[in-house]
């Protein structure tokens, strides 16, 4: 393959991607808010993520284009960073769209960050693309907002893809080293009740079920998660055991709030339950090499 662009590609999920195309792509591009210059062959470009100032004519030619730009949602939920995860994830969507639009050869497969957050709370009903039921939150509406401003605008020669992906586990970022850490220190007991859902996969394999939909130009939404949702109760107890660590002192809901607040986050992070599957990737046969969360840890933890 020619030329992948990945706009917001600095953070751990854009790394983890640039550690697997490396040698896959004739030349990577970065489009960041940093400053442009070119290190160990990737190329990185200053963009704005809401205007045009040069960036766009790197889409010409591109074989491939992935969007991961948008606020963490990792912080306190006030007016102010709501407006910016939603902005945030709109405003670089719909430039990108008029980028797109705006080439004489466009990429010729665009993937489009969102989230499995998109189905309701769920301690029963698995959730797949096709019969996942959509709930109506914060986080929701603004998964919902984000697939629209992705799908509304016609692409013809551009196929379009949106990721809704799951927690990722990976070994230098992510949720799994705060998760580690307070199993470490005694506190890798269940949060809130325990019962809910984590949707989850391993960095290797995010990795490659991105590879695998662009090799079979897989479009429309996809969820990005292993096949197998933990109970929050069942992931710390072998997160524990993984790290042999021997007891974990469990948080209720309570303390979670406390907690979140001093840490500026929320306790949606870690008390939805998301029951997600991945149906789609399934039927056109992807294998997951990580399928299992003991496995998962295993390799993690270097064990």
């Amino acid at each position: 393959m020619k030329k992948l662009i990945i706009a917001a590609g600095t953070g751990f999920l854009g790394q983890v991607l640039v550690n697997h195309f490396k040698n896959k792509f004739e030349e990577i591009v970065i489009l960041t808010r940093g400053k442009s210059q070119t290190i160990n062959g990737i190329k990185y470009i200053n963009w704005n993520a809401r205007t045009f100032s040069g960036w766009e004519n790197e889409l010409e030619n591109a074989t491939v284009l992935i969007n991961l730009a948008g606020k963490s949602v990792d912080c306190r939920y006030t007016k102010k960073n709501k407006k910016e995860i939603l902005l945030s994830r709109i405003e670089s969507t719909k430039i990108l769209n008029k980028a797109v639009l705006n080439c004489k050869n466009p990429p010729k497969h665009w993937l489009n960050s969102s989230t499995s957050t998109i189905y309701r709370f769920s301690l029963d009903k698995e959730m797949d693309e096709i019969n996942g039921e959509i709930g109506n939150d914060f986080s929701i509406n603004v998964a919902l907002s984000w697939e629209k401003a992705f799908f509304k605008t016609q692409a013809p020669n551009t196929l379009k893809t949106a990721l809704r992906t799951s927690i990722v586990l990976g070994k230098n970022g992510g949720a799994f080293i705060p998760l580690k850490t307070l199993s470490k220190i005694g506190f890798g007991g269940k949060q809130g009740k325990g019962n809910q859902f984590i949707s989850w996969i391993h960095e290797e394999d995010f990795a490659n079920a991105i590879d695998f939909i662009i090799q079979k130009e897989i479009t429309g939404v996809i969820n990005i998660v292993s096949p197998k949702p933990v109970r929050n109760v069942d992931f710390m107890e072998k997160l524990r055991k993984s790290i042999g660590f021997p007891f974990g002192i469990p948080v209720n809901a309570f303390l979670l709030e406390i907690g979140s607040f001093f840490i500026r986050t929320e306790t949606e992070l870690v008390l939805k339950s998301r029951n997600v599957i991945p149906k789609r990737l399934l039927e056109n046969d992807f294998n997951f090499k990580f399928g299992d969360i003991d496995k998962s840890f295993e390799n993690l933890l270097g064990n």
